[in-house]
């Protein structure tokens, strides 16, 4: 076999494993929870655990009382709500303000408080509140994130089982403005989620998204508190991994929350994602140096390229007839996929969105590619170091607070 004969027939083979991966992102994001709006079965009220849910704030963001304004709405009979600034000129505040003043029999109360701990200003920020929270649980959730109104028992009933640490949640993104936050809509939807699902799938419940922690406060303190987390940039992943290291399990709740994609040009999607992909080498390179198969896009192009060959003529031998077959599989799982994701969307945008696919997984093997030899992340326009730092940090799927 010639050097050149191998090296097709390990092209065929990367291109099958890329198809393979794409049936079985589809089938897991297909078989997935998929909870529906109403009509969760609700535990009694008598029985629902207390809750302090704890909102860091910065900046007045797009639709940010519309979203904070779901978790005032919750059908749980006793829960706290603290939202935290570190600025008495931060704009977030007046939006505080007037949910005070629309649900004045709500135990809501703002934090405003400078002091800073380490380098990661979110977790100073819980750090100040958390001393004000009265309840037996404690959930962490990122300020962009819009919930159902049973959220809060839904959330909080696996916290039940003392062997249960802390309780994570999946997000569905929502795109708030023109074309660009529609592409990075379809990164959370068509790509971080699905390889979540594929994760637990196969077993894994390595997991801690901003979009919800939840934990009881005996166990917070336990760790250490927030301080533990002061100079993580990942400070969500790691204190789940915290937890974890007690003993106790992570559940990845059956809530699908809702989280805003608000970037309105490349450039600033492009930092956004590509300081994802880079934490996720920071934590886990060998991980990370596999992602490529994962973007399906560029394979199946590769694949039909291979098959009819760059004279567009298609020989019919075995490796022409296998590339094909796992083209035409891969196309089919991809637009399942897509499918799948906007009719969660409920929102009728399948074929609006359609054409952006290939664009959505040519940029994301891109932004791979550059994240590759980057050594520092942009967080809320500071470059952060990402190599040879004490702690490593992941992937965050919502920048929150």
């Amino acid at each position: 076999m010639t050097v050149s004969s191998v090296s097709d027939w390990l092209l065929v083979l990367l291109c099958c494993v890329a198809t393979i991966y794409a049936v079985i992102a589809a089938a897991a994001f297909a078989l997935g929870p998929s909870v529906p709006r109403h009509g969760r079965r609700r535990g009694r009220a008598s029985a629902a655990l207390s809750v302090s849910v704890l909102k860091p704030l910065c900046g007045a963001e797009p639709r940010l009382y519309e979203n904070l304004a779901t978790f005032c709405e919750q059908d749980h009979p006793r829960f706290q709500l603290l939202f935290g600034v570190s600025s008495p000129a931060d704009p977030a505040i007046a939006v505080v303000r007037r949910l005070q003043a629309a649900y004045p029999t709500h135990d809501i109360e703002l934090v405003v408080d400078s002091r800073v701990y380490g380098q990661n200003l979110k977790v100073s920020n819980l750090i100040n509140m958390v001393s004000r929270a009265k309840h037996e649980v404690i959930i962490v959730a990122d300020s962009d994130i819009a919930v159902e109104r049973d959220y809060l028992e839904t959330v909080t009933a696996p916290l039940a089982d003392r062997n249960v640490g802390i309780v994570t949640c999946l997000y569905r993104a929502v795109s708030v403005g023109g074309f660009w936050p529609r592409v990075g809509a379809l990164f959370i939807n068509e790509w971080f989620a699905p390889s979540v699902r594929v994760a637990h799938a196969g077993g894994s419940t390595d997991f801690g998204f901003g979009a919800t922690l939840a934990l009881r406060a005996s166990t917070l303190e336990e760790i250490g508190g927030f301080e533990s987390l002061k100079d993580d940039l990942a400070d969500d992943y790691w204190l789940a991994e915290h937890v974890r290291r007690l003993g106790l399990s992570t559940v990845l709740s059956e809530v699908t929350v809702a989280t805003d994609v608000v970037e309105p040009d490349l450039a600033t999607l492009w930092l956004r994602e590509t300081r994802w992909l880079r934490t996720i080498r920071s934590i886990n390179p060998l991980g990370f140096a596999f992602l490529f198969i994962t973007f399906t896009t560029p394979w199946l192009l590769a694949g039909a390229l291979l098959a009819h060959g760059f004279e567009g003529v298609f020989s019919g031998s075995m490796r022409d007839i296998v590339l094909l077959a796992s083209t035409g599989a891969g196309v089919l799982a991809r637009v399942a996929l897509h499918a799948k994701s906007a009719w969660q969307g409920k929102n009728g945008t399948f074929w609006r969105d359609l054409p952006l696919v290939p664009l959505r997984d040519v940029l994301l093997a891109l932004q791979w590619l550059v994240a590759a030899f980057g050594s520092y992340v942009v967080w809320r326009g500071a470059r952060v170091p990402v190599v040879g730092a004490t702690r490593a940090s992941v992937v965050e799927g919502s920048d929150g607070s």
